[in-house]
């Protein structure tokens, strides 16, 4: 009878240990659902000129329908707990010259619920072959969850009305809305050297927000920017922003699954652009030690660079800064130089190490492995991580053969090619 129970008990472990080792790798779906609501070639679609203006303040429920065009001109307000609801298949074009930008302040909400087969389009007034990155401002959605500046509350470097800008609170169940089926084209205006607003900034936004099946493209800043708050965030996709794909800080507490960073060697910033940039803050002085620092638990994630041939100004595909913490499980990382780098403070000790981990993880055509700011802790950050537990594996495979079709001037499918054996974690 033990005999029984002890093959019994072996087999069981066996197969759960095999079933761990063959969770699906980088973005999954029984069928590609990047279809019907992306759009990869914004620069050339029509859109019909707007026949209504969005202007100052939304004080009122709101309703945007899908009849009409709207022109967002200026910074635009939805103040006074409002909701501002948008019906799928309406189309918001971004005024230039105003730098039209959306802002929820908080308190208020936005319900942005489109559909597959009828997204929501934020994108530039220009025309078509006349739209470039920064046309306009972009989404701003300011909430009540915790963040972790002093004084629990803070406000953002974008010009906005000192009155209404503000975020942070003590509710991480808030509630700012629905995001879901939209894109975002051609926001994140530079406003000065040092300001540059992104396609979506989710600042202090509770997790009863919906952000998921949002593409954000050519955005001349971040993608996607989260000043702490707490949120389960879903198939997002970034393509060709200009720095960052997504950024967390702040304290922000997020699970980040299914979603997908493109990027190309000449829509990224000399200064640094990556997929994922992830710190705690950016001073320790303004920043309360005894609250929850940044920690970012992201699965199924695929980050790729489109250029094989060429890393021009791709660089990492992820920075860690000290004092955060990430996790990145059953992802697929493709053609970057290195696969990640850890700022310098972190050191190579297995007590701040072990706050960011790599799981289950196909670093392909990466030129270097996880890298850090000083040299010295290299060799103890290769021997941490060289542990076949994580089980990072390295490949050398051509874009091509790694993904379903990596071609976006077609339907792009950027999930792994069921006939590669790693599709399967084998």
């Amino acid at each position: 009878m033990k005999t029984k129970l002890r093959i019994a008990s072996i087999i069981f472990i066996f197969s759960f240990f095999a079933q761990a080792q063959q969770q699906p790798k980088g973005i999954t779906g029984a069928t590609n659902w990047m279809n019907n609501w992306t759009n990869f070639k914004p620069a050339i679609n029509e859109y019909d000129e707007a026949t209504n203006i969005i202007a100052g303040t939304i004080d009122k429920d709101t309703r945007l329908v899908k009849r009409n065009v709207y022109h967002l001109v200026g910074v635009v307000y939805v103040t006074n707990n409002a909701t501002l609801t948008i019906e799928p298949g309406t189309v918001i074009r971004g005024d230039d010259k105003t730098c039209g930008t959306l802002v929820i302040t908080n308190g208020a909400k936005i319900i942005a619920e489109g559909l597959e087969t009828d997204p929501i389009v934020f994108t530039s007034e220009n025309e078509k072959n006349n739209r470039r990155p920064g046309d306009w401002g972009g989404i701003i959605v300011l909430g009540k969850a915790p963040i972790n500046s002093l004084g629990g509350v803070n406000t953002l470097p974008f010009d906005l009305d000192p009155t209404l800008n503000h975020y942070g609170g003590q509710d991480p169940e808030d509630n700012s809305g629905i995001l879901k089926y939209v894109r975002i084209e051609y926001a994140g205006r530079k406003l000065s050297a040092s300001k540059e607003l992104n396609g979506l900034s989710l600042a202090g936004v509770g997790r009863k927000t919906t952000v998921s099946n949002i593409q954000i493209s050519f955005s001349n800043d971040d993608s996607f920017e989260c000043y702490g708050g707490d949120l389960n965030m879903s198939n997002l996709i970034s393509f060709r922003t200009t720095d960052d794909d997504f950024d967390f800080t702040q304290g922000a507490q997020i699970n980040i699954s299914n979603s997908i960073a493109i990027r190309h060697p000449f829509s990224s910033d000399i200064s640094g652009s990556r997929c994922f940039e992830v710190d705690s803050y950016e001073k320790i002085a303004s920043t309360d030690m005894t609250k929850k620092m940044t920690k970012v638990n992201a699965s199924n994630i695929t980050l790729v660079n489109l250029e094989e041939n060429n890393q021009g100004l791709v660089r990492e595909s992820a920075y860690i800064k000290e004092n955060t913490f990430f996790n990145l499980t059953n992802s697929v990382v493709s053609g970057f130089a290195p696969f990640i780098l850890l700022e310098g403070n972190i050191g190579n000790g297995e007590a701040n190490l072990s706050k960011i981990t790599f799981k289950n993880i196909i670093a392909n055509n990466c030129q270097g492995e996880i890298e850090s700011e000083s040299g010295s802790n290299i060799p103890g950050i290769k021997n941490f991580y060289g542990n076949p537990a994580f089980g990072i594996e390295y490949t050398k495979i051509k874009v091509s053969e790694l993904f379903t079709l990596p071609n976006i001037k077609e339907n792009p499918d950027f999930r792994l090619n069921v006939n590669n054996t790693l599709a399967s974690g084998n």
